[in-house]
């Protein structure tokens, strides 16, 4: 048995991408900065890491409608390692696919709050030949 399962805080750094696959599914990718404020780095700045946040299905509705730059996002998703070939080099990419997703900050509105996907695979499709980027 295993567990895979990340929690992160953290504010968006740019408006979210929304693409279609050719099957049809939509998908979604947000970049997420999160900051540790105790630990520096080489210029005494606090220290941050960006993390590649990819939605699909239903989530992707509300991200296209709610997120946008600088707004501040929990979430709950698995980690993902993709990899290919690029001129003759093998490339990586390390993504988060979120299965819940809570606005925070500001006064909610009467949509905002959590949002958790309930289609049957959790989201994710089996077929990651399939994503464009």
């Amino acid at each position: 048995m295993g567990i895979n399962k990340v929690i992160l805080v953290g504010n968006v750094g740019r408006d979210p991408e929304i693409k279609s696959l050719p099957s049809g599914i939509r998908l979604a990718t947000v970049s997420l900065a999160t900051t540790d404020r105790r630990s520096k780095d080489e210029s005494g700045n606090p220290r941050t890491e960006w993390h590649r946040l990819v939605f699909w299905d239903r989530m992707v509705d509300i991200v296209e409608q709610y997120v946008s730059k600088g707004k501040q996002l929990y979430i709950e998703g698995q980690i993902r390692t993709r990899s290919w070939d690029q001129d003759g080099q093998k490339k990586y990419s390390t993504e988060i696919h979120v299965r819940e997703m809570e606005l925070l900050g500001g006064r909610p509105s009467s949509n905002d709050g959590g949002f958790r996907d309930q289609g049957p695979s959790g989201g994710f499709p089996d077929d990651s030949d399939d994503v464009p980027f």
